[in-house]
């Protein structure tokens, strides 16, 4: 019996350290990027929200930032803001300044799009059943699609905003439709066969599988800081560059390769009212000059 148990012991020993050169070895071959290309995701509405002239922000980060990457949102309000009656004058404005300046974009599509609600639909919507919903969000879509392809400046078309994480703002997005969002992924690649399509997910609570399969090029956000509502409390999770080094190794290893980008780094607060409404002191706690250095230079380090 004695030896029996040593042999038992000895076998979940060794498990444990096959374990752990195994999670040494996935996580271990990820380099820094050396000359990593930053870039933003601007928001007319999110502009709006902070009570500031959105032309003048995103022309100050075109000429003071010279930022030269882009994420840029069609959201549905603003694009469709009445059934069939669409509305381009703002993208069309921030497209064309982007390209002026010799600066690439993203335009991401569809209803669910970066910034909380994270669902966004015009009010009209509502009296709409599900089905005549989604043919307004394909319409929508090759709307806009139609109209961008033709500038060089577009990089990818980036369909749904983190569709696979369903759980999160449940409340206005509803259970995920993977067999629509299949809809809207091959409308784009149809309308526009040669630009690549971007699936992003959670770098946190994503399982990346159902994005990175997706899509032509996968997107994850990374987080450090966020805040819990119900405790009032803010957090920092605790992980490093090399969680996203294992994720990007275990996704890559089981469904091939492909290029992988940080799409979204958190470099603003997470709050319990509005920002404007907000004391600096708090906003410098949550996400001042140190916090907003230590998220740049995580993302440097993960290397995507």
């Amino acid at each position: 019996m004695k030896l029996l148990n040593k042999i038992i012991r000895a076998k979940w020993f060794y498990v444990l350290i096959a374990i752990i050169i195994f999670f040494y070895f996935l996580q271990r071959d990820a380099s820094p990027v050396p000359n990593p290309e930053l870039g933003v995701s601007f928001s007319k509405f999110h502009s709006d929200e902070l009570g500031l002239d959105w032309k003048k922000v995103y022309q100050a980060t075109l000429t003071d930032l010279h930022i030269k990457n882009f994420r840029l949102s069609a959201h549905w309000p603003m694009v469709e803001p009445s059934d069939g009656k669409f509305n381009f004058s703002e993208l069309d404005y921030q497209v064309k300044e982007a390209q002026k300046n010799n600066a690439s974009v993203i335009i991401a599509v569809g209803r669910r799009l970066p910034g909380w609600p994270e669902c966004h639909s015009p009010d009209w919507v509502t009296k709409l059943s599900q089905a005549d919903q989604q043919q307004r969000v394909l319409r929508l879509i090759e709307t806009t699609v139609n109209r961008y392809k033709g500038y060089t400046n577009i990089r990818y078309w980036q369909v749904e905003n983190e569709p696979f994480l369903s759980y999160f703002s449940h409340v206005t997005c509803g259970d995920l439709d993977e067999a629509f969002l299949k809809k809207e992924i091959a409308l784009v690649r149809q309308l526009d066969p040669n630009r690549k399509i971007l699936v992003t997910d959670s770098g946190e609570f994503g399982s990346w599988v159902g994005a990175y399969q997706a899509g032509d090029v996968f997107g994850t956000s990374q987080y450090l800081y966020i805040w819990f509502k119900n405790w009032d409390l803010p957090f920092r999770y605790p992980i490093g560059p090399w969680f996203f080094h294992i994720k990007e190794n275990l996704i890559r290893t089981f469904y091939g390769d492909k290029p992988i980008i940080a799409i979204e780094v958190s470099s603003e607060p997470w709050l319990p009212q509005p920002i404007v409404e907000t004391p600096m002191r708090v906003l410098l706690e949550r996400m001042g000059p140190d916090k907003f250095q230590e998220m740049i230079d995580l993302s440097h380090i993960i290397g995507v």
